[in-house]
């Protein structure tokens, strides 16, 4: 077995069993080539994997830390809010409201929600915190005729999906998504507190009532470091053979540069 994969089972092994915690900095690459008898090409190597799996960071001229734990969203399976599938995780969650207001719907927003273009819809813009760190930015759009003074509610501690259900009788049966990776402008990276051009994950999706009315058409961005999506396959028997099948949505819903 190659060294740097030695290396790297150990150094993973005292990650997974808490001998480094997360934010915690490794020994330098000086350190760690005394301490386990090998040449810097191989701790480069060893660090490398590491940081690939996303269990640790490393910064320039300051060295690697432990990574904090990605936090997991479940994709498939059942439709939840991000408030409510934090809290079923035990995670306390925050949310900073940027706007709330009604405007006229935008051409793109509109196509999605199936409505004409400037009806008026709810606009709802906010920045999610988990465990007081702030994780995603998240604008949705709602037509304002399905739900009639949603911009005057306040939901910085809130689930949006609790208060259609509770306030207007409107349950979210299911949802299309969509995920792609984008690089963070300026504002992104000011208000997630990341770099400039550092990367996200992003999110666009449409939900529908039983009815298959759209009711909420959203698009978020999630800090790369800190997100991670889970997504359960389920394989498909049809007279008696297993068959895998695939199906484009790519142009069910608009590109990240056609929201903003």
């Amino acid at each position: 077995m190659p060294f740097y994969v030695q290396l790297w089972d150990l150094l993973r092994e005292n990650i997974k069993q808490g001998v480094w915690r997360p934010g915690d900095q490794l020994p330098g690459e000086h350190a760690l080539c005394e301490q386990y008898g090998v040449s810097r090409t191989v701790v480069r190597q060893a660090l490398s994997e590491l940081e690939s799996e996303g269990l640790i960071v490393r910064r320039r001229g300051k060295g690697a830390f432990v990574a904090e734990p990605k936090i997991i969203e479940s994709l498939a399976q059942k439709l939840t809010g991000f408030y409510q599938d934090m809290s079923e995780r035990g995670l306390h969650t925050i949310t900073q409201v940027l706007a709330q207001e009604v405007i006229p719907a935008p051409a793109n927003v509109a196509r999605r929600l199936e409505i004409p273009a400037e009806t008026p819809v709810v606009y709802l813009h906010r920045l999610r915190f988990v465990n007081d760190e702030p994780i995603l930015l998240v604008t949705s759009y709602l037509p304002h005729a399905l739900c009639p003074g949603l911009e005057h509610i306040d939901l910085s501690n809130r689930s949006l999906y609790a208060c259609l259900e509770q306030t207007y009788g409107l349950v979210i049966a299911r949802g299309r998504r969509r995920i792609g990776a984008v690089a963070a402008d300026s504002e992104q990276a000011r208000l997630l507190g990341i770099d400039p051009g550092a990367p996200l994950l992003s999110l666009d999706s449409v939900s529908y009532l039983a009815d298959d009315t759209p009711i909420e058409y959203y698009h978020a961005v999630h800090r790369g470091d800190r997100s991670q999506f889970e997504v359960e396959l389920v394989r498909i028997r049809e007279q008696g053979q297993v068959r895998t099948t695939l199906r484009s949505t790519e142009n069910d819903l608009p590109n990240s540069n056609e929201l903003l």
